[in-house]
């Protein structure tokens, strides 16, 4: 009877904490209490022109509306036919992966992320006829999972029938082992975080509830489900979404049982026995320093627990991941932002001789500096984890060093899984694709729109969707600039003053960016930060055409603080040569080679930009090599190419051969590199990120 009075207690806390937050329009970290800055509220950032512009247009007019084609086509994917199914608007059976319901909260988000931007009626029509069923299809206890609803209905279960109190952890009814969370790689808390996601974002957009309930009602079943969770069900939290989720959740509605929530979801991992480095349950959090085994569930992992930590101010979790991140950029990250090197990997810790075997770890994070090429893994989603990761800890730390890993993803690893047309997505994304290979990847060469595991087609689109959420951030002292590109914000200063600004820019072909200040507060000052990213080394500051700091380093924030006026105007110039990098020479695989950078961007050579046709394992790149950037179109997609002379090896068959004597040659050729994100999109053809370096 105590605890019912509790679980009474919390309800009545919840719905009025929930109204309150609603009032106030679903702000994210505005009241974190260990945050130095917050996000622009939905739609208050938008891409008007440029290269951010033209992805946004690519988003609206053809990834959504395309990709809903392929979940509306049960002969395709089942994805949504599954919600009608648990929803006992038509029949039948549960078909596809159990991560298809959380894969089509993703692409549900990003439709929302769109509508807060365009307001398109088409769109918020959409998403009503698509929530109508989700609402059906959740168990009146909060449970949502189709293929345990399904099977549910399918057995004459009747879900109004279900109690709370007795589903949790145990069978149900005749479902069986079938019953909610009864199956570990069911993916069901995985699902839940992205529909929590989901639900935020669509009632912030369009200001209705309907997600947002179900999303309430299941985070309520997720927190009697950790109320009584034994040690082994806490290996439940696999691929954890919900991490971020849950922590989503507790901002949107204040209920402070979500927060409880959040933190117990890390300390119950130290509760699992005979873990795993493929979940990240080996060991306990709090003993984690480096990042380890299956990329995607550890970069979600990490980045749920850096919300935690926006929360809570828990020091262990902050010096933890600090760790683990230095260890992921200095030792396990691929030049593009990309993780996860293997596709089999095995645990160098956690080796297990009971029963005889060595621990299988898949998409895995390798030893450090063990990052192959062709062979590369590289999930488009573990990217994305590590996107979002960077993203919450430039959050609770303002350094610039964590937005440039987020722009690295963003223009590189993320933008490469999918085409310029926005049809045709990658799962993996090699650094070297070559046709001499003389094994099969699990993975196709070219994009497809649909790929059997279709997780990251809509994780892609979700992300480039609210590519705009991640250009500005509002502090205490004002605004900040963190991605460059042709936009407009309209937003409100912790001091209640609105604030309008907008961006000019070509970047990332050119480093010029103009701010022009449409509207501030009169007689309050307050700072423009500029993010100068870690690959300028020169750079220039205006306002109003006087220079105003002369000591822009490299990395962090240029500050200019004043009392702004309408008219106002800025102007940040950065220099933009281009580089050739190398790797550590403990990346075995890149020794004595060289990547070609120009700005954000990593470059990669095609076999068809060779001149006379030559395989690219010929082409030798002078270390004096001089580039001559060239604006260009692939597929209707402007960009700039980069040309250069290379060197040419002698065509020498290497068939039967594993060693050879040394051959020179100093023969010239015409060679054009294009971004990495853009390889592919133009038929089948060899690439290289990686080149051989002449020196």
């Amino acid at each position: 009877m105590k605890r019912m009075k509790l679980i009474y207690l919390s309800a009545i806390v919840m719905v009025a904490t929930t109204v309150c937050a609603q009032d106030k329009g679903l702000t994210d970290m505005s009241h974190s209490r260990f945050a130095k800055m917050h996000n622009t509220e939905l739609g208050a950032a938008r891409w008007t022109n440029g290269f951010w512009g033209d992805r946004f247009a690519v988003c609206q007019d053809t990834m959504l509306l395309n990709m809903w084609k392929t979940w509306n086509a049960p002969e395709i994917s089942h994805g949504f036919r599954n919600f009608e199914i648990a929803a006992g608007v038509c029949q039948g059976e549960h078909w596809g992966p159990p991560f298809h319901d959380g894969d089509f909260y993703k692409w549900l988000e990003a439709v929302a992320a769109v509508y807060a931007v365009n307001k398109d009626p088409k769109l918020d029509a959409l998403m009503d006829k698509m929530i109508k069923d989700i609402v059906l299809a959740q168990r009146e206890d909060g449970y949502i999972h189709t293929p345990v609803i399904i099977e549910e209905k399918n057995k004459g279960v009747d879900s109004h029938k279900i109690e709370k109190e007795t589903v949790i952890g145990t069978k149900v009814g005749a479902a069986d082992e079938k019953g909610a969370f009864a199956n570990r790689l069911n993916f069901e808390t995985y699902n839940l975080g992205h529909l929590m996601m989901a639900g935020i974002t669509h009632y912030r957009a369009t200001g209705k509830k309907t997600l947002f309930d179900v999303a309430v009602k299941a985070t309520d079943f997720l927190w009697h489900f950790y109320e009584t969770a034994s040690a082994e069900l806490a290996r439940n939290a696999i691929c954890p979404s919900h991490y971020m989720g849950v922590v989503e959740m507790y901002r949107a509605t204040g209920n402070p049982r979500y927060l409880e929530l959040a933190e117990n979801l890390i300390k119950i991992r130290g509760m699992v026995e005979n873990g795993t480095d493929d979940n990240q349950d080996r060991v306990p959090f709090s003993q984690q320093k480096t990042a380890m085994g299956h990329a995607v569930r550890a970069n979600y992992l990490y980045a749920g627990v850096a919300d935690v930590y926006a929360e809570t101010g828990d020091k262990m979790l902050k010096e933890n991941l600090e760790s683990i991140w230095k260890d992921i950029v200095t030792r396990k990250m691929y030049i593009t932002g990309a993780c996860g090197a293997l596709y089999d990997g095995t645990s160098p810790d956690g080796t297990c001789y009971v029963p005889d075997s060595i621990q299988k770890v898949h998409q895995s994070y390798g030893r450090p500096f063990q990052l192959p090429n062709s062979t590369a893994h590289n999930e488009t989603c573990a990217n994305i984890g590590n996107l979002l990761f960077n993203w919450r800890m430039f959050q609770t730390s303002g350094e610039a060093k964590y937005v440039d890993i987020v722009e690295t993803c963003l223009y590189n690893s993320v933008l490469s899984g999918v085409s310029l047309d926005g049809k045709r997505f990658f799962y993996t994304n090699p650094l070297r694709i070559s046709d001499d290979l003389p094994y099969t990847l699990r993975w196709p060469k070219e994009r497809t729109e649909y790929i059997s595991c279709f997780c990251c087609p809509p994780n892609t689109v979700r992300t480039v969707c609210e590519a705009q959420n991640y250009a500005y951030t509002v502090s205490d002292k004002g605004i900040w600039c963190n991605l460059y590109g042709g936009s407009e914000l309209v937003t409100t200063l912790t001091s209640g003053d609105k604030v309008k600004i907008t961006q000019v820019s070509d970047y990332p072909w050119d480093g010029v960016v103009q701010l022009a200040v449409n509207q501030a507060p009169k007689k309050k000052a307050f700072s423009i930060f500029l993010r100068i990213p870690e690959w300028c080394e020169n750079a220039t500051l205006k306002v109003n055409g006087e220079v105003v700091n002369n000591l822009l380093k490299a990395d962090t924030y240029a500050e200019v603080n004043r009392v702004w006026k309408k008219g106002d105007q800025v102007e940040f110039v950065m220099d933009m040569p281009v580089k050739l990098i190398e790797s550590n020479p403990l990346v075995e695989e890149t020794r004595n080679q060289t990547v070609v950078k120009r700005g954000p961007l990593v470059y990669c050579l095609e076999g068809i930009d060779i001149e006379g046709g030559h395989k690219i394992d010929n082409v030798v790149i002078p270390a004096d090599i001089k580039f001559t950037p060239k604006k260009i179109a692939i597929a209707g997609s402007p960009m700039v190419a980069l040309e250069g002379i290379a060197q040419l090896l002698p065509e020498v068959s290497w068939k039967g051969t594993l060693y050879r004597e040394v051959v020179q040659s100093n023969k010239p050729v015409r060679i054009s590199l294009i971004p990495y994100y853009a390889w592919g999109n133009r038929g089948k053809t060899e690439m290289t990120v990686w080149m051989p370096l002449g020196r």
